[in-house]
């Protein structure tokens, strides 16, 4: 039987609205047959029908008459096979505004002014009147906000998604939502929008700036109602709304907390005025993936702390916030704060929240009621209550992501490594905000690009990530210095180094701008992110170089600007200062340069560019010989020894092939002197797995995976974390966190996942499954087996349909397994049987050790 598996428009198999001319349309099919191969597939779009490539499947670009502002289009695909099987899907999707002027105007209270620092302003509520007297035929709200909002219609919220507008380069862009309203007007209906600071107007960064985007808050919004006479009715904002800061939420703020009083009566309702914004970005239908609530988690223990705070421990680490349920008095003040940590004697550990309060206050109204907050997240495992007493209160908590698509699962026989797997996609989930941020709790939370340009590879394999990192990927482009540096934070949204700089560069953050996209081309298939991001990544290149160009000779391929202008080796726990690990910045910067020309140059090949590869080949080619040359002894030792200096140029392949077992062997000294302990800061724990197995000494990168003593991904598992650390040593063997005056400020986040990039290594070497071509057209399974594993098992869900991968060792037979989606091709190379190619279907093979 064919089956067509999914069928999507942007990214979304329902529910899309888009503002793109040409909306990219895909879709996987599957068989029950083995070595079913697609032969035709038709794509209709209204009167518009085209044969799709061969290559279709990974995103088609509508190429038909020109689209319509709101309209409803459907899509229709029809698929056969060599057998002559055929199957067909259908679903719609919808167009928002397409640059249609809006009616409405941006308004604000004319009244209000806010001057405090470092903190965000008291929310505004705006309300609207709206009387129909005839039959509806459709109605949408278009709204957007200078804050974070959300509109509720005669009391009933409106959409699912937290934080909208969404967190976007304001300057540039910044996203409309799109409601369908059509069944829920009356004929006398009450619109209300809530819009609090958010990240445009109240405090962010951790120097708490506020008002970066806008003086106060303000709304636009359109309601669009279609009626069955054929006219058409739009109300939008302006004077005749009503606006005030006297609502039930009284204090929002996304490092603060919220303060709601339930027994609040919303009253000095007055006319909204006009408002002139300072910036004018373009307004888009959302194209991002929005924040929504997910897992639901209840306590799995309660406890009083010395204080009489009642603490409930929901037994996993995520951002998210807290739900409520009690027969309350009016008046009664219930307060929840948050943690990720217990101090020893019980209580809350809130020191490394730094400046954040991460504090609910809620005052009850008589009766039966729920509380959850509405305008800002925290990061915790731990809640402590006061207010109320345990037995008169249901406490749950709510999981806050966007809402990505799971994409691929781990799982073998050492449940150590499955509790690390567990912990990487839960520090994913907890930092997929809207943005890729750095951790969920402190007053930080902000987009740091070295964070997510390691992980990238990690993220994909476990989530669908398109919508969600082109977005970002959009902010990236816009944010890029004139000179071609990349902020260490995308949006900058008042975090000034290094955006106060027009040439400044930071090596492996700003790096972000090509291996990011390079991930998202490797697991989708979409050259398309490669075109848009492409002369970005030419800026940025060229400002590494400029960086490194004061030298002579050699040296002009080193990269060694002062050493307070990178992070190093961040966070290298074999050295236990800043200083020291931006110390190592010549070496991981030098790295650096190689690993993003030598890509760049890969890129340009893949666009057609091909005097563009020769010259970022050629520059690569030299950073190359530089770095051997300057910090080697030419026989594989680095002048300075240390765990990174040989993982990037093993990994990155900058060691001629003469000396890389030189190379390899040195590194294994190094680890085997360190007790098989990590190293590595950011830059080189990604990839040291890779270099030791790839190099030969695949019993040493299993000995560092599996080590249970600190650093190590397993001692952070073996003492009870539930995701992954931002510090190695972040906690001791008695639970307490032993980081001293290192020139952080005490800087530990304990949902951080940039060292568990490792988890490409589970999929790519444990499990086996990595793409010889991008979108997984071409695959590798390849198993490497070791460490005592007896068994693994994994899927990884590629444009095509899913990859289901699996093998298992008795007696020394290996019985693996594996599911190849319709339109991709497997190479397996299993010990004991050699290297063979699989098509579609589901095969079983055999090898041996």
């Amino acid at each position: 039987m064919l089956e067509i598996t999914r069928l999507t428009v942007e990214h979304l198999a329902q529910g899309c609205v888009t503002d793109c001319p040409a909306p990219r349309i895909g879709f996987a099919v599957q068989s029950d047959r083995n070595d079913a191969e697609l032969t035709d597939a038709i794509l209709q779009v209204g009167d518009w029908n085209v044969h799709l490539p061969r290559d279709g499947q990974t995103g088609t670009a509508y190429k038909g008459p020109a689209l319509l502002p709101f309209t409803t289009y459907g899509v229709r695909l029809t698929v056969t096979d060599n057998t002559g099987a055929a199957a067909e899907a259908e679903t719609t999707f919808e167009t928002g505004r397409m640059e249609t002027p809006w009616r409405g105007q941006w308004i604000s209270d004319p009244a209000f002014t806010f001057t405090e620092a470092k903190v965000s302003p008291v929310p505004m509520v705006f309300r609207k009147t709206i009387e129909t007297a005839k039959t509806i035929a459709r109605a949408r709200l278009y709204a957007t906000a200078m804050g974070i909002y959300e509109v509720e219609l005669n009391g009933q919220k409106l959409g699912r998604q937290y934080f909208a507008p969404g967190f976007t380069s304001y300057k540039s862009y910044l996203q409309y939502q799109t409601y369908d309203v059509t069944a829920l007007l009356t004929g006398h209906d009450t619109l209300t929008a809530t819009v609090a600071g958010g990240w445009a107007v109240g405090s962010f960064v951790f120097t708490r700036k506020n008002r970066v985007t806008a003086d106060r808050q303000a709304l636009l919004a359109e309601l669009r109602i279609e009626y069955t006479d054929g006219s058409v009715e739009v109300i939008g904002t302006d004077s005749s709304w009503e606006v005030t800061e006297n609502g039930p939420v009284r204090m929002a703020d996304l490092y603060d907390g919220e303060t709601y009083d339930a027994t609040h009566k919303t009253d000095g309702w007055h006319a909204a005025a006009p408002e002139i914004l300072k910036i004018t970005p373009a307004i888009t239908a959302e194209y991002g993936a929005p924040v929504t609530a997910h897992e639901v988690f209840k306590p799995v223990a309660v406890t009083t702390a010395p204080d009489g705070e009642t603490i409930y421990d929901f037994g996993q680490n995520f951002a998210g916030v807290i739900r409520i349920t009690l027969q309350g008095s009016a008046g009664q003040v219930i307060t929840v704060r948050h943690a990720e940590i217990l101090n020893p004697d019980g209580t809350l550990n809130t020191t490394f929240l730094r400046s954040a309060k991460a504090t609910a206050a809620y005052t009850c109204r008589d009766g039966k009621q729920t509380y959850s907050p509405r305008f800002t997240y925290m990061g915790f495992r731990y809640a402590g209550i006061k207010g109320v007493k345990p037995e008169d209160v249901e406490v749950e908590a709510v999981a806050l992501y966007s809402d990505v698509e799971h994409a691929g699962a781990f799982h073998c026989s050492n449940e150590l490594l499955n509790q690390l797997q567990s912990n990487i996609t839960w520090s994913a989930k907890s930092n997929f905000v809207d943005i890729p941020t750095d951790c969920p709790q402190r007053d930080e939370r902000m987009g740091w690009t070295g964070d997510i340009n390691v992980f990238a590879p990690t993220a994909l394999y476990n989530f669908e990530l398109s919508r969600f990192l082109e977005k970002w990927l959009r902010d990236v482009k816009a944010e890029q210095r004139p000179g071609g540096g990349i902020p260490n934070t995308v949006p900058v949204q008042g975090y000034g180094f290094p955006a106060t700089m027009p040439e400044m560069a930071v090596d492996w953050w700003g790096d972000a701008c090509v291996n990011v996209p390079w991930a998202l081309y490797e697991a989708t298939g979409s050259i398309d992110i490669l075109r848009t991001m492409y002369p970005t990544m030419q800026k940025y290149v060229k400002a590494c170089r400029f960086w490194a160009g004061f030298g002579i000779g050699k040296h002009r391929y080193i990269w060694h600007t002062p050493s307070v202008l990178h992070f190093g080796d961040w966070v290298a726990p074999d050295v236990p200062k800043m200083s020291q690990w931006q110390a190592r910045s010549k070496y991981t910067a030098t790295a650096s340069l190689f690993y993003t020309s030598s890509r760049l140059a890969a890129i340009a090949r893949i666009l057609g560019k091909d005097q563009d590869a020769a010259l970022y080949t050629d520059l690569s080619r030299k950073v190359a010989d530089a770095y051997c040359s300057v910090f080697t002894d030419g026989s594989g030792r680095v002048e300075d020894e240390f765990q990174t200096a040989y993982v990037l140029p093993l990994y990155l392949n900058i060691f001629p092939e003469n000396v890389r077992a030189k190379a390899a062997e040195n590194l294994v000294q190094l680890v085997e002197k360190n007790d098989y302990k990590i190293g590595t800061g950011f830059p080189g724990t990604p990839y040291i797995l890779f270099a030791l197995a790839d190099s030969g000494h695949a019993d040493t990168a299993f000995k560092m995976l599996l080590n249970t003593q600190c650093p190590g991904w397993l001692y952070e598992v073996r003492v009870g974390a539930t995701t992954v650390w931002e510090r190695w040593d972040g906690l001791d063997e008695n639970g307490e966190c032993p980081i001293s005056n290192d020139g952080t400020d005490q800087m530990i986040s304990y949902n951080h996942y940039a060292s568990g990039a490792v988890g490409a290594f589970l999929y790519r070497r444990v499990l086996g499954v990595e793409p010889l071509e991008a979108g997984y057209k071409r695959f590798r399974f390849a198993p490497l087996i070791g460490g005592g594993l007896t068994e693994a098992d994994g899927t990884v869900d590629t444009p095509y349909g899913k990859v289901h991968a699996a093998w298992q060792l008795a007696d020394g037979v290996i019985t693996a397994r594996v599911t190849v989606p319709m339109g991709t091709v497997c190479s397996v190379l299993l010990p004991g049987a050699g290297e063979f190619t699989l098509g579609s279907g589901t095969h079983e093979v055999r090898g041996s050790l």
